[in-house]
């Protein structure tokens, strides 16, 4: 009977990611689509980290961690973006156990990272509307150094633990993901062990490195928006707004869909669903992002403008 069970739990050494399954023909068509939307992300990020390098005019800190975040999403696309195209071509995309393992790191590490990083512009707009005269003491160069090194340190820090418990389980003979990449749910659905340490430890770390940044964020803009509202003149509202309502966005649709997804119960009838929903995060937010920050951005239209000049 042991040996049964021990037959039944052996080490494996790869995973196959499932995708989409059956897309009836579209594959190709699919394929098309998100190949040029993952183009025009890297491209849009790429173009933001050439405009706020090259125009001194955006040597401020509310560009300089636009530079950051730019440079992050490109890697955070490129985690997940290749592998996606791979399974809209293949049904059975097979991944090696450390190349699970590293795609979940970093992803994970760059989800929290963005989130500190989504904190720390929410706080130098706070400081730059609700406290303007002392704004180039507090975000100096050195101090934008700091919070930009403790972001990246701490993002990728966050995981660590997590990842280390997730893939010490052991995992059953069946080693397919219903998944277009490792995220933690679909594999903890493998493990033939107790997940129950792995899944608190899962809570612990989504409610101290995305729920504690987005709850800064959130204070930060009700401070703004409390400051915004007592301004007396109708151009000195817009001016103030102008200045954050970029990130806002961003913001908004950031947590907003990281909310409907990891928010939506779980269950085989959901699991397509799901994996549908997870497009908001991977590819449609991050694609936007570019556009909302060059469209709704005069400093860096003006920017772009000269430039390309």
């Amino acid at each position: 009977m042991a040996s049964n069970e021990e037959e039944n739990m052996t080490q494996i050494s790869e995973f196959i990611l499932l995708g989409f399954g059956d897309l009836h023909g579209l594959q190709f068509l699919l394929f098309g689509l998100f190949l040029v939307i993952y183009v025009v992300t890297v491209i849009g990020n790429i173009v933001i980290l050439t405009v706020v390098s090259a125009d001194r005019s955006l040597h401020t800190p509310m560009y300089f961690f636009l530079g950051h975040f730019s440079f992050l999403e490109i890697g955070y696309t490129t985690t997940i973006e290749p592998m996606m195209l791979r399974t809209l071509l293949s049904a059975h995309v097979p991944i090696s156990f450390p190349g699970c393992v590293c795609q979940f790191y970093f992803f994970a590490a760059l989800v929290a990272t963005e989130c500190f990083f989504l904190a720390v512009m929410s706080y130098d707009r706070y400081i730059a509307i609700c406290n303007p005269l002392h704004y180039s003491s507090i975000m100096d160069y050195r101090g934008c150094l700091q919070l930009a090194g403790a972001s990246w340190v701490a993002g990728f820090l966050a995981p660590i633990l997590l990842m280390i418990l997730t893939f010490q389980l052991t995992f059953c003979t069946t080693n397919e993901i219903d998944h277009f990449f490792c995220d933690l749910k679909p594999i903890m659905k493998l493990a033939c062990t107790d997940t129950q340490v792995a899944e608190m430890t899962s809570f612990i770390c989504t409610s101290l490195f995305a729920l504690g940044p987005f709850m800064l964020t959130l204070a930060s803009y009700t401070h703004i928006i409390s400051t915004i509202l007592r301004i007396p003149s109708t151009t000195g509202k817009q001016r103030a707004f102008s200045t954050c309502s970029s990130h806002l966005i961003v913001v908004s649709l950031y947590y907003g869909t990281l909310g409907i997804v990891y928010g939506f119960p779980s269950g085989p009838q959901y699991e397509d669903l799901l994996k549908l929903l997870s497009l908001l995060y991977t590819v449609l937010t991050p694609a936007l992002n570019p556009i909302i920050y060059t469209l709704r951005n005069k400093d860096v239209k003006v920017a772009l403008g000269k430039l390309v000049k």
